[in-house]
């Protein structure tokens, strides 16, 4: 793929996560192709219908946060508060994308990947003696979940105090 073409896909993902975010799946693609100073025509040329655009997104949008929880001097708080901030996008696309039809291979594997990370983070902590070694990445889906829910429904700081609640539930006691 040309540099231009990919920088347009780039950018029109980047809009298409953004819009749909903030707007829900049902947004358009022509919001999409405005918010990314594209033709509609762009949009089409490297998503053909608007479910391969969901999909193009949830797998980017699944990609970045698993190179972002991955990396090194992340910590699982900071994780945690990155897929909490962004999990009603997420939540949104993915609703989406099971209505239309089956979760896709490409976003099963992507999403797989990313619960993979978190996992190895987890256990990182689990075995630097951080967090208590009985929580599950089953368990800390289920925070993460329940909170990006209700994220864009309730004051920013009610989150925020929620979040350090669960990160503090999750850690083992100081004993000193």
């Amino acid at each position: 793929m040309r540099s231009d073409a990919r920088a347009n896909r780039d950018k029109v993902l980047a809009a298409a996560e953004e819009i749909f975010g903030t707007a829900g799946a049902d947004a358009s693609t022509d919001d999409v192709a405005r918010r990314a100073g594209v033709g509609i025509g762009t949009v089409f040329r490297h998503f053909p219908t608007k479910r391969d655009l969901l999909e193009a997104t949830v797998v980017r949008h699944f990609e970045q946060l698993t190179e972002e929880v991955s990396g090194a001097g992340t910590t699982l708080d900071d994780a945690l508060r990155r897929l909490i901030s962004t999990g009603a996008t997420k939540i949104a696309l993915i609703n989406r994308l099971v209505a239309l039809d089956e979760f896709s291979a490409p976003a099963e594997r992507a999403s797989k990947a990313l619960k993979a990370a978190v996992r190895a983070r987890l256990r990182e902590e689990q075995e630097a003696g951080v967090i208590r070694p009985d929580v599950t990445v089953e368990e800390v889906y289920l925070l993460v979940r329940a909170l990006a829910n209700v994220a864009t429904t309730v004051d920013p700081s009610t989150v925020d105090r929620a979040v350090e609640v669960i990160l503090d539930g999750l850690k083992i006691a100081d004993r000193s």
